[in-house]
């Protein structure tokens, strides 16, 4: 009798998705055959440990086809991270895209992270319509191209600093805006959301955080201004902070330890909390990332001013953090797997068992709101 009662659900579904596509509205078995809804390209944000938490996958990073949304106070390094996100595209062979509303890029930086200035596709958009306009465009020229298989990434440094067309034609003393500009978010991100699905279009926007006008106690302080549209839209919100600077012997500041929380995922655990280390003059420090993740997760031992690692041979490798890279380098076998297990102990494997809070096996905890 069960499979009698499965067979007819199968036939059932068989029966509703053929009717659905003659009647023009296509439909998809999920799993069985290829759905906009595909999570088949990640765009890496040149730090691994970001990208593991982020996607949950080896070689990971944001997903082509989403809305990926950078937040963070100023200095939180979030063009800086764009800006790997699209070398990273462009050593793939594919397609990157910069509306810069801000006027604030640092071309010798975009060049030390391994950004090609004269292969990458720079627009400075006057309004948050004209920003919209462009990414349709960006869509319709890629829809045209007969099987495209090249990534292709649009960043907008910032939607924040993108005003709408009535302020610019407004004048200077008026307020009130804030609401046009939720108002054109909403209705532009719902009109860009699925055309950018289809045609696998990874799209990450900058916003800056500024203080809420009422607070609860114990609440985030924090919000982005233009709405809660974008937060809505975004399959993944990254807030960024800066940890601690970096201080050369001559006590000038070099860098920034950067953490990064993922407030929202869609594609795998949220809330998780990585931190990585970026230099002013090169970018994204991912080896010496990785050492400190080793050493807080105690895959690596540091004792005393050396560290210590024994791979699964049982050989015990001996090292400080200036010899550490040209360790990782000079050894490929022993890079995959470290590399390994730091996939072993970030990725998530999904359960179909039910957790539960009484037997100790899920906890409460508050969290503040977003």
């Amino acid at each position: 009798m069960a499979n009698n009662k499965n067979t007819d659900e199968d036939d059932l579904a068989e029966v509703i998705s053929m009717g659905l596509n003659k009647a023009g509205l296509q439909s998809f078995f999920l799993g069985k055959e290829p759905t906009p809804a595909d999570i088949t390209d990640f765009v890496s944000t040149g730090s691994s440990i970001l990208d593991l938490a982020i996607s949950n996958k080896p070689n990971g990073g944001i997903v082509c086809g989403r809305i990926t949304e950078l937040m963070g106070l100023e200095g939180s390094c979030k063009s800086l991270l764009s800006a790997h996100m699209m070398a990273s595209v462009q050593k793939e062979g594919g397609v990157a895209v910069l509306l810069d509303t801000e006027n604030a890029i640092n071309q010798e930086f975009f060049n030390a992270v391994g950004l090609r200035m004269d292969k990458m596709i720079y627009r400075q958009p006057e309004s948050c319509e004209e920003v919209f306009e462009t990414i349709e465009k960006i869509i319709e020229l890629v829809r045209k191209k007969a099987n495209n298989d090249k990534k292709v990434i649009i960043v907008v440094d910032s939607m924040t600093a993108a005003p709408t067309k009535k302020e610019i034609e407004g004048d200077y003393d008026r307020t009130g805006y804030a609401t046009d500009k939720a108002i054109l978010m909403s209705q532009n991100l719902k009109k860009i959301i699925q055309m950018i699905g289809k045609n696998k279009i990874a799209v990450v926007m900058t916003s800056q955080l500024r203080m809420k006008m009422q607070v609860q106690a114990f609440a985030d302080p924090y919000t982005t201004s233009g709405g809660k549209a974008l937060g809505f839209y975004s399959s993944t919100r990254i807030k960024l902070s800066v940890k601690q600077k970096i201080t050369n012997k001559d006590k000038q500041v070099i860098g920034a330890r950067i953490q990064a929380q993922i407030i929202k995922n869609r594609i795998a655990a949220p809330w998780r909390v990585v931190e990585f280390s970026i230099f002013f003059d090169r970018g994204i420090d991912d080896i010496a990332s990785q050492l400190q993740y080793l050493k807080d997760n105690e895959i690596v031992i540091q004792k005393g001013p050396y560290a210590h690692y024994i791979d699964n041979n049982g050989e015990e490798h001996t090292f400080n953090s200036s010899t550490w890279a040209e360790l990782i380098t000079t050894h490929p076998e022993l890079s995959k797997e470290i590399y390994q297990k730091m996939c072993d102990k970030m990725i998530t494997s999904y359960k179909s068992t039910n957790l539960s809070i009484e037997d100790g096996s899920a906890e409460l905890s508050n969290s503040d709101e977003e």
